[in-house]
Formats: C-alpha cells, structure tokens, sequence
C-alpha cells in the first residue's frame, strides 16, 4: 500500500533524507526509528504530501504523491508531531471542520464522527476549545481526526507523545485493532511501544536506512534488547 523509492530531501546544505527505500503492505504496522533529525518526520511528510521530495518518488495505495497528491490524501489519515489545530475552535466544531474537509456528509458523517469520538475517549471535551485542553487531550483530537474518514494508510508521528501510561496503553490498544484492515507508520522514541504493537520496524540515521526487520529478529541477530540494537546502530552510523 506504500511504496517509497529512492526518497531525497535537502534543506539548503543538510541532507536530511538520503535515498530512502521501502514499501509496506495491509496489515503491517511499521515502527520508524531513529535518533532526532534522523529523517523520520521529514519521510512522513513527503509521503503525507506536505513536502515535495527533491529526488525519487513515493506512491501510496497506487497514486504517487507527486502526480496525484490530492488522491494521496484521500486516503491517507495523517497525525502530525506538533498536532496542528485552531485553538479558539471548540473540539466539536473542529472536528466537524475536517468532515467538511474530507467531503463527509449524512448518514456515514455521523456515524465515523461519532466513531472517532468514542475511539479516541474524547466525549468528555467535545464542547471545550483546543487551547483549554491538555497536551494529552489535544493528542487524541489530532488522533481522532486522522481516523475521522476510516483511511486505509495512517500515519502517525509520535501518536503517544504527551499521553499518561493508561492513556498510551488504550491508543496502543486501538492501533492493534486497527491492524487487519489498515496500513499503518508510526514514528516513536519508545521502544516499547514498537515491541508492543509493530511487526515491523525500520532504523533510520542522517537519511539512511540502516536495519529494516521485525524487532524479534533485530533482539535476535544483535543478541541483546531492542534498546540496546538501537544505540548500536545509531552509534555505529554516527562515528
């Protein structure tokens, strides 16, 4: 459902994604590792169509995000590090603002609005502006209106960031039960999370992919935990 080709991006003299190649199918849920300004939000915006790439190409459910960026974000359901929103709108209405945006409307409107309401554990704050909210609660309205139009390809950058254990756990929780039918990327710094919920995980450093396999086999092949594969890699690439 993704397929992502050679990948470049500059910003002036930094590289920040280098030839970056990879393809994930229905059904995976692929954890994006990699130390801060590795790459990963930059590749997740390319893919969401926010950043035009200066090299290679990507194509997401078949439509390639150059040629057919509109129809890339049709089906896509995109969940930003800093969680854009307007603040002075209430939840309800700002909500109600990405339905118009995804063209939603009758029957099929309120049932995936009152869907992702109830997903995401948001009743309580439906009347409540966005800037009264806590960082978590903000994190799950940016959550709930990435899945408001049910998208076959999510992609999520640091979808827990902010949250409290229980809160981590019910998100983790509503990602695996999203598996089957989606396909999923998640960009994290917690590597417990990609043990619990990704079958697939990809290490990434100054623009580079640098391992691309299931955290099992990664614990496997280095003998040792996922955190420690991580800062051997990393560290390696870096010196």
């Amino acid at each position: 459902m993704i397929k992502i080709k050679e990948l470049k991006k500059t910003f002036g003299s930094i590289v920040a994604v280098d030839g970056v190649s990879f393809e994930v199918q229905k059904g995976q849920v692929l954890g994006f590792l990699g130390p801060n300004g590795a790459g990963k939000s930059t590749v997740m915006r390319m893919l969401a169509c926010f950043l035009r790439p200066d090299g290679g190409t990507a194509e997401v459910c078949g439509y390639d995000i150059i040629k057919n960026p509109i129809q890339v974000r049709q089906n896509i359901g995109y969940l930003a590090e800093n969680v854009p929103a307007y603040s002075d709108m209430s939840v309800g209405a700002f909500l109600n603002f990405i339905c118009d945006a995804r063209g939603l409307e009758g029957k099929r409107r309120n049932e995936l609005l009152d869907k992702a309401v109830a997903m995401c554990h948001i009743s309580s704050v439906y009347h409540q502006t966005i800037e009264t909210l806590s960082k978590g609660y903000k994190r799950r309205v940016g959550l709930a209106q990435a899945l408001i139009h049910d998208p076959k390809v999510l992609i999520l950058d640091e979808p827990t960031d902010g949250l409290d254990p229980n809160q981590k756990h019910e998100v983790r929780q509503l990602i695996s039960k999203m598996t089957e039918e989606k396909c999923i990327i998640i960009s994290t710094h917690i590597l417990e999370e990609v043990e619990a919920i990704c079958t697939r995980a990809i290490i990434i450093a100054k623009g580079k992919i640098l391992a691309d396999s299931t955290p099992g086999e990664l614990k496997t092949k280095y003998n040792c935990s996922l955190e420690e594969v991580f800062r051997k890699i990393t560290t390696a690439k870096v010196a």
